[in-house]
C-alpha cells in the first residue's frame, strides 16, 4: 500500500535524490548538491508543498511538488503543481496516481479552485495519468515563458 503524506526534514536526502532524478528526466546535468539545496531552502522556508509516497518499506517512491498563488480572475488561491516524479523502478504501480490524488484533496482542503500543471509534450504516460483523473489539456490559452537573464535589460520596445 502506497502511503503518501508531507515531507518532513527526515525525508530531505531521499527527496533531494529524488528531486535530482526529476530535473536529469527534463535534461538537467546531475547535481545532488543544488537538488539537496533547493529541496532544503523549499522545506525550511514552506514556500512550497511538498508530498512523497512512501511505500510499505519505508522507501520514499515518489514526490510531487505544489507552490501556492493565486486566480486575480476567480479571487481565490490555486496551486501549480510543478514538480511530480515516481522512481523509475516503482511505475505503472499507482504512486503517480496516488500523489495527484493526494495533491487535489490537500488543494480542495486549502480552499483551492484549481490545481495547474505543465508537461512536456511527448510525455505521453504522464498526460494519459492526468486525463485519467479528469484533469483537461487548456484549449483557450497559449502558455508563454520569458527567460530572466541577469545580464538581461527589461525595457519596453520603443
Amino acid at each position: 500500500m502506497i502511503h503518501v503524506r508531507p515531507a518532513v526534514p527526515e525525508d530531505l536526502e531521499e527527496v533531494a535524490g529524488l528531486f535530482d532524478q526529476y530535473r536529469m528526466f527534463y535534461g538537467q546535468a546531475a547535481d545532488f548538491a543544488a537538488a539537496h539545496r533547493f529541496m532544503a531552502d523549499r522545506m525550511e522556508r514552506g514556500d512550497s508543498v511538498v508530498l512523497v509516497a512512501e511505500m510499505p518499506t519505508g522507501v520514499l517512491a515518489g514526490f510531487t511538488q505544489m507552490f501556492p498563488g493565486f486566480s486575480s480572475v476567480a479571487v481565490a488561491p490555486v496551486f501549480i503543481l510543478n514538480d511530480l516524479f515516481v522512481a523509475p523502478a516503482q511505475r505503472r504501480g499507482g504512486v503517480g496516481r496516488a500523489l495527484l490524488l493526494a495533491a487535489a484533496e490537500f488543494a480542495q482542503g486549502a480552499g483551492a479552485v484549481r490545481l495547474s500543471l505543465s508537461t512536456a509534450i511527448d510525455n505521453r504516460p504522464a498526460q494519459a495519468l492526468y486525463e485519467s483523473l479528469g484533469w483537461v489539456r487548456n484549449t483557450q490559452f497559449h502558455q508563454y515563458n520569458l527567460a530572466i537573464e541577469s545580464s538581461m535589460s527589461v525595457e519596453p520596445p520603443a
